[in-house]
């Protein structure tokens, strides 16, 4: 980990069409290097910050900087360079379904191979060889040729994965990229993620309700309810009280032994 701060938020609100206030005066920063888990209920706020960083969401209000970019106010070329510099990892994967995997790899390489080459889908060959290193890294270079949909839950998420590494990019926000696994899949695929941030040195947010899997990956975790920054810290520093203060009252947990 360095002292550069990859990613620093500054009092960021999000109010949707509907009235619905995502984020309430939302401030953090994310050193280079670090591994960042979000947590929170459903609804807390998590996908919405994830997804302001690289502006798929618009803030209502507030600054959002990228290694000292401001995220927030760029536009045309200059949000398209921030964009490529935060890959997405998301829960439902997002890939195209009737691509080879393969196709839906190269497709992180579309903000740095021309406009005609992005429309006829048409690579350089260096582009090809990184992809498929990319595959390989993530152990499926085998199914470069396959169709995406013939692919389990976790490999598909493995390719989601290899193209977000082929984005070539510096920080990887990762939204809820287990939830829709089977817990027997999750740690191989966060296994994936944690060598993005420990081989590639790639500075990874990444949204989880499993405080089994945060205690294991994070290097430090930021607590979402209600929009609202409610705990920072290490994994290390939770207690059933600031837990119940996260998810309620009512809360269960089965992880007794990660409780101080």
């Amino acid at each position: 980990m360095t002292g550069t701060i990859a990613v620093r938020v500054s009092n960021v609100s999000k109010v949707y069409p509907n009235g619905v206030k995502a984020l309430d005066r939302v401030s953090l920063e994310v050193a280079e290097g670090e591994f960042l888990a979000v947590l929170g209920l459903s609804g807390s706020g998590k996908s919405t910050l994830l997804r302001s960083i690289n502006r798929l969401v618009d803030p209502s209000e507030g600054t959002i900087e990228l290694f000292g970019r401001d995220v927030t106010r760029a536009e045309g070329k200059a949000l398209r360079a921030l964009r490529g510099e935060a890959a997405m990892i998301f829960q439902q994967f997002n890939l195209v379904k009737r691509h080879s995997v393969l196709t839906n790899v190269l497709t992180g390489a579309l903000g740095r191979v021309g406009g005609l080459r992005s429309l006829l889908m048409s690579f350089p060959d260096d582009e090809v060889a990184y992809a498929r290193a990319c595959l390989k890294r993530v152990g499926l270079d085998d199914r470069a040729s396959s169709r995406a949909d013939a692919l389990s839950g976790g490999q598909q998420q493995r390719v989601a994965i290899a193209r977000a590494l082929m984005q070539k990019p510096r920080v990887v926000l990762a939204d809820e990229p287990v939830a829709s696994l089977d817990p027997a899949l999750r740690h191989s695929v966060m296994r994936h993620i944690e060598a993005l941030n420990r081989d590639e040195g790639l500075t990874v947010l990444c949204s989880l309700h499993d405080l089994d899997l945060v205690t294991r990956y994070a290097t430090r975790v930021v607590a979402l309810r209600e929009g609202k920054v409610v705990h920072e810290g290490p994994p290390s520093a939770f207690t059933k009280a600031l837990l119940h203060d996260i998810y309620g009252q009512d809360a269960h947990f089965d992880h007794e032994e990660v409780l101080a």
